[in-house]
């Protein structure tokens, strides 16, 4: 049995939360691997909705054990508000269901401030759509060693110290943008408020999953955002601040490469992404007011507008071989009922020249001019359909034709929110 990563294939929301939970069924731990609360999953069970930030989806299934991995950014405050909402909905989390790494690093106050008047403060050109969230200041920390970690509040003895480090960089840097420095007591309060009520969570995540994996437990690693929103491999600068392709899965959760065994892409039947960057299949039309109001196409947890526009096969294979997927999961395939015409990017012309992957510079990337291919739509609905048999023709058609070109198989369709109503191709737990 395969150890499954789960990525998004394009800029994210591609409905990661919905397969996550559909192959939960089949898994003993899920983990999260990167991000913070900043990318939210929509699950549906039976008719029941659960809104996620940061906690993984297999947590509001019984028998399951969830981790948070290193590799995420962590707020306290947001994790014990979103386990006390899941609570109000019947779903009860514990240090038997969840188990957070004791080196995951903190998302603090500071962090949140700072991002905002980032946001804030860019011109319209240069705002990268941050969700205000403090995501990225907390890697910037992480990453010049001066985060604080979860671990670090099981020593309030020196965890003064710790904050003075992070100050040290934090108070001239708010001076410079005109804001009142934080007192090193203030963060102290922060940390010790909730300290009570996370650290009964906290573990030495990496040996609990390799010891489960040696135990041949299957293990589903869940990713945040998308592919393209990778701080190396997607369209920089406008990303997240950690690697979301897939390779992160074994350093964001302390397991060796090894242990991945399949690598699934989820991919919409068309596109999206949240705020700024390049999008060159982008509808700036009725076409793509309609996507978006048929795809509820809104953030999970920020409640943004998503841009909508048209599939782009040439960015889907380029994220089929950054992240090496396996196969893809294609969902809303619903949402293009009734188009007679459905168009598919299936190469870019920059400045007169035909090319077939998005260039890593930012302007080559603003001058893209997308080149489609027409396919005819269907009028019948596939809505909640579970087998090819149940799809129209030209459906089947579609879905071909993008495994065609992407170059990689279908593994699986969904064609609803429900979690029963998907087409099973291949099990990536069976590979």
């Amino acid at each position: 049995m395969a150890n499954v990563v789960v990525v998004g294939a394009q800029w994210g929301d591609e409905g990661k939360g919905k397969i996550v939970d559909w192959l939960s069924v089949n898994a003993d731990v899920v983990v999260r691997y990167q991000g913070g609360h900043n990318a939210g999953h929509t699950l549906v069970i039976d008719g029941k909705v659960y809104k996620l930030a940061l906690l993984p989806s297999g947590i509001v299934r019984a028998g399951k054990l969830s981790v948070i991995g290193n590799g995420v950014v962590l707020d306290p405050h947001h994790l014990v508000g979103e386990i006390a909402k899941l609570r109000e909905q019947g779903i009860v989390v514990t240090p038997d269901n969840l188990k957070i790494a004791e080196n995951v690093t903190l998302i603090l106050g500071l962090h949140r401030e700072l991002d905002a008047h980032r946001e804030n403060s860019a011109s319209a050109g240069v705002k990268i759509g941050t969700t205000k969230r403090g995501i990225g200041p907390a890697y910037e920390d992480k990453v010049g060693r001066r985060g604080l970690r979860l671990m670090d509040l099981s020593e309030p003895d020196s965890l003064d110290e710790k904050i003075e480090r992070v100050l040290a960089h934090h108070n001239p840097l708010r001076k410079g943008l005109g804001l009142e420095p934080i007192l090193a007591a203030a963060v102290r309060a922060e940390l010790l408020e909730v300290a009570g009520q996370i650290l009964p969570f906290m573990d030495t995540t990496w040996e609990t999953l390799d010891q489960a994996r040696r135990n041949g437990k299957r293990i589903l690693f869940e990713g945040a955002q998308g592919a393209l929103l990778d701080v190396d491999h997607g369209t920089y600068p406008f990303v997240t601040s950690s690697n979301t392709v897939a390779g992160a899965a074994a350093t964001g959760s302390g397991l060796g490469p090894r242990a991945i065994g399949y690598v699934l892409g989820i991919a919409k039947a068309y596109t999206t992404r949240v705020g700024s960057g390049p999008f060159p299949t982008e509808l700036m039309d009725e076409t793509g007011r309609l996507i978006g109001e048929r795809g509820h196409e809104f953030g999970t947890n920020t409640g943004r507008a998503r841009r909508c526009g048209w599939f782009d096969a040439v960015l889907v294979r380029q994220t089929i071989k950054t992240s090496g997927i396996d196969g893809l999961a294609l969902t809303k395939l619903d949402i293009l009922d009734g188009f007679a015409e459905i168009k598919v990017c299936v190469a870019y012309q920059l400045d007169g020249k035909t090319i077939h992957h998005m260039p890593a510079a930012q302007s080559a990337q603003a001058r893209l001019v997308p080149v489609y291919e027409t396919m005819e739509g269907w009028s019948g609905s596939t809505r909640g359909a579970r087998s090819w048999a149940q799809l129209p023709a030209n459906a089947v058609k579609y879905v071909r034709r993008i495994e065609e070109l992407t170059g990689a198989p279908v593994a699986l369709a969904s064609t609803s929110p429900e979690r029963e109503d998907t087409i099973l191709v291949h099990n990536p737990f069976q590979d």
